[in-house]
């Protein structure tokens, strides 16, 4: 099978789906606005051809230069698994005969108001929301929703410019802040833990599904620099306690008309047990999130996803062996990292429970926490007992140091 992959080498995960796609079978087309040569090494080895347009933000322009450039070779498939190019690619799959997610069906995964309104028709709880495209609109949404909000981007990912709002002033403060944003939602805030469903599905039946735990939720997370964020696979997704939200999360792929591929849902778990749904994308989680859900398994879900898409099969066996934690740390000042401080007592503490270490080097210059998940790196690690996942993943959080300067 001939198969488009789109940006094969962005973000960080981009090049094992690519791996897993060529594994296979497929001769993998990567499309891509940077040089072959900037491609990472295991990109580059893994696909058939690649062809550079000039950015793949213009859709259209995009478009034609791959329609020119791939003019008599039969495309089988387009996939995208990077959020910002949902539509491009199903633009693409539309012009080039491809199967998949049209132009129509990828819109609700992309326009998180219209992803809702088709939920609240489902009867699936979601959090009061109304979008607006003036900031006229936004006070009289929040007049009708009520303190405390949360105001973020229709076509968002992740938590980027997600405010939450407790009263008028913060709201006064926040849509300065949000002009260069065309279209916002303005939604009800739901106090409680945030969880996430991802499935593999083949024709609309999930043949595999994880429950990772963002500790603290991501909204925190983001306006607290000091904090390390945790995402934690859960070795029982099935306990009684997560049943309200995998329920939904069921529900939602129904709801969707989702038929094959991955997906990325988010949910809350109130205090008093009241289970509400966030948003669901239409494409893997990002920030490491399938490298966790392998290392709590043993298994290679870049192949799976690849094989789901190309074959329409699924033959990992997944048996769940670990809780597995990715902790992403951000270092104290600014400019380039002068030392790392910890490492060695992790490293004793944590032993065979670490699975993956990739912080910056001394002398690189530390990331813009606000603009990356991964900020200045991170550990992941995994245990068979949560207790113990929980203690170390804290130890990391705690014990572990970048300085900049």
């Amino acid at each position: 099978m001939n198969v488009i992959l789109l940006s094969p080498g962005y973000p960080a995960d981009m090049p094992e789906f690519t791996r897993g796609l060529a594994e296979v079978g497929a001769n993998v087309i990567g499309i891509g606005d940077q040089p072959a040569g900037a491609l990472p090494e295991t990109a580059r080895r893994h696909l058939a051809a690649y062809v550079q347009v000039r950015s793949l933000f213009d859709e259209l322009a995009t478009v034609h230069e791959v329609r020119d450039a791939l003019a008599g070779h039969r495309i089988d498939r387009v996939e995208s698994n990077w959020e910002p190019l949902m539509v491009l690619a199903a633009r693409l799959r539309e012009a080039l005969g491809a199967t998949g997610l049209t132009v129509e069906q990828t819109l609700p995964f992309r326009d998180k108001e219209a992803m809702k309104r088709r939920l609240d028709a489902a009867g699936i709880r979601t959090p009061r929301h109304e979008s607006s495209t003036t900031i006229a609109g936004c006070w009289a949404a929040a007049e009708r929703i009520g303190f405390p909000l949360i105001v973020k981007p229709i076509a968002g990912a992740g938590s980027a410019d997600t405010y939450r709002c407790d009263s008028a002033d913060d709201l006064r403060e926040v849509l300065p802040l949000l002009r260069h944003v065309r279209e916002v939602s303005v939604e009800e805030f739901v106090d409680g833990e945030e969880f996430t469903f991802d499935t593999i599905t083949i024709g609309g039946e999930v043949k595999y599904w994880n429950v990772a735990w963002y500790r603290p939720r991501p909204l925190v997370a983001r306006t607290n620099e000091w904090i390390s964020p945790q995402v934690v696979a859960l070795r029982r997704p099935d306990q009684p306690e997560l049943a309200g939200g995998v329920q939904m999360g069921f529900e939602v792929i129904r709801a969707l008309g989702f038929e094959t591929g991955f997906t990325h849902m988010e949910w809350y778990r109130k205090a008093d047990g009241e289970v509400v749904f966030g948003e669901i994308g239409a494409r893997p989680p990002g920030a490491r999130t399938v490298d966790l859900m392998n290392f709590a398994s043993d298994v290679d879900l870049f192949a799976g996803w690849a094989e789901a898409e190309l074959h329409g099969t699924f033959s990992l066996a997944v048996e769940r062996k670990y809780n597995a934690a990715c902790i992403t740390k951000r270092a104290h000042g600014q400019g380039r990292i002068q030392r790392i401080e910890g490492l060695d007592r992790i490293r004793a503490r944590c032993g065979d429970a670490i699975c993956a270490i990739d912080l910056l080097p001394v002398g690189a210059h530390r990331r813009d926490w606000k603009a990356t998940l991964l900020s200045d790196g991170y550990v992941t690690l995994r245990h068979p007992d949560w207790q113990t996942t929980k203690d170390l993943a804290d130890f990391v959080g705690t014990d572990l140091h970048l300085y900049a300067g």
